[in-house]
């Protein structure tokens, strides 16, 4: 009985060879297969970034039939226009840091620009990594804040769409949420910053 057990175990342990395994020569002639012109799209449907008009004009013309296709061929919308500016040098989305030379003040803040109506904001302190990151929060509605470790000043100026398409307002109060009290709101309003 021992010696039946065991020999079940072993049966268990032991790893099972797959019946049919791919070679490694029949992936490589697999991927010889296909010519590299085919990986190419076609010239007429890449736009560069200068000829970028419309939405439409940020679709991609896809891959081929049976290829993986890459970022460019696959991407739309606002990560296409991202990729077509890196590949003419152009920053589509001014992702270079901040001033951290020096500390923002409520009379010369430290300029951050958004488009949208919500932005996040990590303040290392002044000079640069001279505390934690603490993460502020700025809208369009209170677009100053002050980083609470080392007295940063922080502004968001707006650059988006006046009119945003999405910018409605909802009835049930949906997306409708209360800016949380601090104890500057019971003593005096020119302690909010």
């Amino acid at each position: 009985m021992f010696l039946q057990r065991s020999a079940v175990a072993l049966a268990r342990r032991t790893a099972v060879k797959p019946a049919l395994a791919r070679g490694f020569t029949t992936s490589l002639v697999r991927r010889n297969a296909m010519p590299d012109d085919a990986r190419v799209a076609d010239n007429k449907q890449l736009k560069k970034f200068d000829e970028v008009k419309t939405e439409t004009d940020l679709l991609p013309p896809g891959a081929p039939s049976g290829v993986v296709p890459t970022d460019l061929e696959q991407a739309t919308g606002l990560e296409r226009l991202e990729i077509l500016g890196k590949m003419q040098s152009v920053d589509i989305f001014d992702m270079k840091p901040l001033d951290a030379s020096r500390k923002g003040s409520l009379e010369k803040p430290i300029v951050v620009k958004s488009f949208g109506d919500e932005q996040y904001i990590g303040c290392t302190g002044a000079p640069a990594d001279s505390h934690v990151t603490i993460w502020l929060t700025t809208s369009r509605s209170r677009p100053i804040e002050r980083c609470p470790e080392c007295g940063s000043v922080y502004k968001m100026q707006y650059v988006g769409p006046q009119d945003a398409a999405h910018d409605h307002h909802h009835e049930d109060g949906a997306h409708n949420h209360e800016e949380p009290k601090t104890f500057a709101d019971f003593v005096r309003p020119e302690y909010t910053y």
